[in-house]
């Protein structure tokens, strides 16, 4: 009777906080066609982005042409008269792409973005493998880059079918006996991990040769686990909005604000399966044939969990070349006193002492109070640590990076902190420094503040470089 009575009462709740929200939108309740896992298993590239042209012309035909006047507005992706609606740019990000290397590739790459993401977030580090002579493949993932309604249909298998074609195609256009490599931010980390784990299994389906994971998804939140739940109103037609944990102004030209359930549902259980599979293939001896894994995490994260990357997947590998890339907090930070207290220890519990089977770096301050960067690493099988100081810096008013910052340089258009004048999508959400009082903003100003480029991206570029072209 007590779980009966919480269980209304948690619903009833859950019914004021949406009837006190803000209305949905076309492009909260329009959904575009978009192919299935089956559908993606039957074609081809070309046939990817063919209807992958039909799903953006049909938001553009039912969502763009169809805006209420008090929908237009300067902050709305979706109003083709605003700055930051996409196809107004010379390259719209939120589809698929292909990076062309000059000449020959003597390699290719797949890079898989995160949930609610878009290709955009894999720009930069596609073009280094470009420029390392890589055919750089960045499949848009269904129910992504059009309209924040697609992900609440989409299924998780949709997202890894697409991983399988982009995989099928970077290996078509470099050829045989290449090095195939595999490249995942968030949710794309998790597909990406999970393709190399199904490669275990199924020999017919291409190989990685190396995977670069960046904030990999490999856990998160119990809370997705029990998301569902607070999605039960909308059963009811006249709670629709409750299939939503968010709706929020679409002011991103690249990345959907607004959330719905599905999308925290199909991330678990996304994290559920991974973490089942490298378990049992830990027990079957088999992680020795996965590719050498290479993971870039900041010690802070708010949206995956950086315990679940060590304890359910590195911690598990044996010895095979595999390194784990920690940037630390700014111990020289301006906020350092409002700091929850003591790092180093919390360090200490998120790793297993050494010996590891797995590098660990650190990138910490190099000395207390000082803004300058060293790195701290333990190959796998040492116990000592070595230092090598990096000719970067913490800047002074950034106390930790955060999920969404490690694949943007401080230059980036878009996310960047001192972005290129050149590299203009409308608006330049990583240069705002908001002040002023609460309620007087479209969003919440922790979404502003959240760190949005890393200062170390020079740093990840060349530890990448090194698996591109490994020295000798």
């Amino acid at each position: 009777m007590l779980a009966a009575v919480g269980l209304i009462t948690a619903l009833g709740l859950r019914i004021w906080q949406i009837e006190s929200g803000p209305p949905l939108e076309l492009w909260h309740t329009y959904t575009p066609p978009e192919l299935d896992a089956l559908a993606i298993e039957r074609s081809d590239w070309v046939g990817y982005l063919a209807a992958e042209e039909k799903a953006f012309a049909a938001v553009l035909a039912e969502v763009s042409a169809k805006l209420d006047w008090d929908a237009r507005a300067p902050f709305n992706r979706f109003d083709p008269a605003s700055p930051v609606h996409p196809p107004r740019f010379a390259q719209d990000f939120n589809r698929s792409f292909v990076l062309e290397p000059d000449g020959a590739p003597r390699g290719a790459v797949v890079l898989l973005h995160g949930l609610t993401d878009a290709p955009y977030s894999m720009r930069h580090i596609g073009a280094l493998y470009r420029d390392a002579r890589f055919v750089a493949i960045v499949p848009r993932l269904p129910a992504h880059g059009t309209v924040p309604a697609a992900l609440a249909a989409v299924q998780w298998p949709d997202w890894m079918a697409a991983t399988r074609l982009a995989m099928r195609e970077a290996r078509r256009r470099a050829g045989p006996g290449v090095p195939l490599h595999l490249v995942g931010f968030s949710n794309g980390g998790a597909l990406a991990l999970k393709h190399a784990l199904d490669a275990l299994d199924d020999p017919t389906l291409p190989k990685a040769d190396r995977l670069v994971l960046v904030s990999p998804m490999i856990g998160i939140s119990e809370f997705a686990r029990f998301a569902g739940i607070a999605g039960w109103p909308a059963l009811l037609p006249r709670f629709s909005k409750a299939a939503w944990l968010g709706i929020v102004p679409e002011f991103n030209p690249f990345k959907y604000n607004s959330f719905p359930v599905n999308g925290a549902r199909q991330s678990w259980r996304v994290t559920q399966v991974l973490q089942q599979q490298v378990r049992r293939h830990a027990e079957a001896g088999s992680l020795a044939r996965l590719p050498p894994t290479l993971t870039f995490q900041s010690v802070m994260d708010f949206t995956v969990s950086t315990r679940a990357i060590v304890d359910a997947f590195h911690a598990r590998l044996p010895a095979n070349g595999s390194a784990l890339v920690l940037f630390d907090l700014n111990r020289a930070a301006k906020l350092g006193p409002l700091l929850r207290p003591d790092p180093d220890a919390a360090l200490a519990r998120l790793l297993p002492p050494p010996p590891r089977t797995f590098d660990v770096t650190i990138v910490t301050n190099a000395a207390p109070g000082s803004s300058s960067v060293a790195e701290r690493t333990t190959p796998a099988g040492a116990t000592d640590e070595t230092e090598r100081t990096l000719t970067l810096a913490f800047p002074i008013d950034v106390f930790s990076l955060s999920h969404v910052a490690l694949p943007f340089p401080e230059t980036d258009g878009l996310y960047g902190s001192n972005p290129d004048p050149a590299d203009d999508f409308g608006i330049r959400l990583g240069t705002i420094s908001a002040r002023g009082e609460r309620g007087a903003l479209i969003v919440a100003l922790d979404a502003l503040l959240r760190q949005s480029s890393n200062p170390f991206f020079p740093y990840m570029l060349e530890r990448i470089g090194a698996v591109i072209a490994p020295p000798g």
